[in-house]
């Protein structure tokens, strides 16, 4: 189903749950304080090296309070922006799946309790922490309400994941979405444009690999250095390339022109947090960013996937 509009010649995540619930959704974002298997020593220890200290959660809610409290202070917030929205509660910081099964049933089970326009339940993991008896249950809950599974995958060439020290391979990722989708479960993956040493061919050839897959939903944003990063130190010692503001724009337009049509676009710009970002200096203009890709799309009259081409897996 096409979710293009006037405005956004692709398919937004907001036109999608505009057509799908008639109303606006807001995701709110919590921290359950899980960790990960590149951080604890299973896989290794560090984490990827653009990861923050709060583990991609920088706007999540505050761990140190129980979930519900963090899901109604920032309901108040978004109650102000967004008055009569639904909401979708988001485990965001570090991987959301890497616990014991009893205890993910608990929290999210409760989770989608804690207001009554809730309509289901937004899940960030890797790969390599979903499992048979994980997307079984997440099926079973999926069959109540909307479960959406959120995979990081940043970058399809292997020497770019080697560098980052991301520590799943991609046929590990494909596992798990073999099973999440065995289970009907929609699968949103993650891409990070200007990646040290990539160029725009490898930002391209990512969308291609996406294409192949069987995922509904792509999350795309710029890297950020943030401070206390191993990525900041590594910039600090030789400082590499970061993407200008036009770089990214015409890179990330060239993507949304070659993704495949049906995908649902979840975001197209990231905003690390203010006091920590080092580079690049333009993403704290979030809607700026948005703005100049939507604006470059209409002007040279290009949309979602009209340069879009099948290929075999």
């Amino acid at each position: 189903m096409n979710y293009f509009t006037s405005a956004k010649p692709y398919n937004s995540l907001n036109e999608y749950y505009k057509q799908k619930y008639g109303k606006k959704v807001a995701k709110i974002s919590l921290n359950a304080n899980f960790t990960c298997p590149n951080r604890d020593g299973k896989k290794g220890y560090g984490g990827c090296i653009y990861c923050s200290k709060e583990l991609s959660g920088d706007f999540a809610g505050d761990k140190n309070k129980e979930l519900k409290d963090q899901f109604i202070d920032i309901k108040n917030i978004i109650d102000k922006k967004w008055p009569n929205s639904l909401y979708m509660p988001y485990f965001q910081a570090g991987s959301n799946t890497y616990a014991p099964l009893e205890y993910l049933k608990d929290i999210y089970e409760k989770s989608l309790n804690f207001s009554d326009n809730i309509i289901g339940i937004s899940i960030a993991t890797r790969g390599d922490c979903i499992n048979k008896k994980i997307a079984d249950y997440l099926g079973e809950l999926n069959k109540k309400t909307h479960v959406q599974v959120e995979l990081g995958l940043q970058s399809a060439n292997e020497a770019t994941s080697n560098f980052i020290n991301r520590k799943m391979t991609n046929e590990e990722l494909l596992i798990a979405i073999e099973l999440l989708r065995k289970n009907n479960i929609e699968v949103v993956l993650h891409i990070i444009n200007g990646l040290p040493n990539e160029c725009e061919a490898d930002m391209l050839n990512t969308i291609d690999f996406i294409n192949k897959l069987d995922i509904q939903g792509i999350k795309i944003h710029s890297l950020l250095v943030l401070k206390d990063t191993i990525l900041y130190d590594m910039y600090k010692k030789n400082p590499f390339k970061i993407l200008t503001l036009d770089e990214y724009v015409s890179i990330t337009v060239k993507q949304i022109t070659r993704l495949r049509p049906d995908i649902i676009i979840h975001r197209l710009a990231a905003d690390g947090n203010v006091l920590d970002l080092v580079e690049p200096k333009w993403t704290i203009k979030k809607m700026v960013v948005m703005n100049e890709i939507d604006k470059k799309l209409r002007n040279e009259k290009l949309y979602q996937g009209i340069y879009y081409e099948k290929k075999e897996v």
